[in-house]
């Protein structure tokens, strides 16, 4: 079903160690509304969703996983020359202690990822304004961290993720078009 290229999907590049940004980066890698939970959430609603957008659910999970390789990396090289120190100093000591350099799912706070942040209703247009919303929110949240980073190579490549969830948030806008143009045209007695 899927075909893995071994390069990123958009070039990831930092110019300095940040283990702050880097903590803030890992919401987008295992918070509610991050890249985990979108390919999870959008791969688990195509089971219960129109022919005519299943394939729609598919493209965009599977693109959610290739955003959160990019994560991964953005992370990683974030906090690869990191000392014990300046990881506590950026919060991420309990991190540190628990996985060294390893990313771990979970939000900027600490959090675990759970499986609650995988919304399925059944309803597809219900889904599909979850889906609406899940990609709105990603997107301000990527935006809060480019407004945090000073790191002119860093934000290109999260500006490419913002704008990927912009075309995400039209192409579930229109599904919930072509659903209820769908839904409109049936009679109910």
């Amino acid at each position: 079903m899927w075909v893995y290229e071994k390069k990123l999907q958009y070039p990831v590049r930092v110019s300095t160690c940040n283990p702050k940004l880097a903590k803030f980066l890992i919401e987008q890698y295992g918070g509610a509304d991050g890249e985990l939970a979108a390919a999870l959430r959008y791969l688990n609603q195509r089971y219960s969703i129109p022919d005519k957008v299943i394939g729609l659910l598919t493209d965009i999970g599977t693109e959610e996983f290739a955003h959160l390789e990019m994560i991964a990396t953005m992370v990683y090289k974030l906090i690869k020359d990191a000392t014990p120190q300046q990881m506590k100093d950026a919060g991420l000591d309990a991190n540190y202690v628990n996985h060294d350099g390893a990313i771990f799912y979970q939000n900027a706070a600490g959090v675990p990822f759970t499986a609650s942040y995988i919304a399925a209703k059944g309803d597809p247009i219900a889904d599909l304004y979850e889906d609406i919303a899940a990609e709105e929110k990603a997107r301000a949240t990527y935006q809060w961290i480019i407004n945090m980073s000073d790191d002119p190579d860093l934000n290109d490549g999260l500006r490419f993720l913002r704008e990927r969830e912009i075309i995400h948030s039209q192409r579930f806008r229109e599904a919930v078009e072509i659903l209820k143009d769908e839904r409109d045209k049936k009679v109910f007695f």
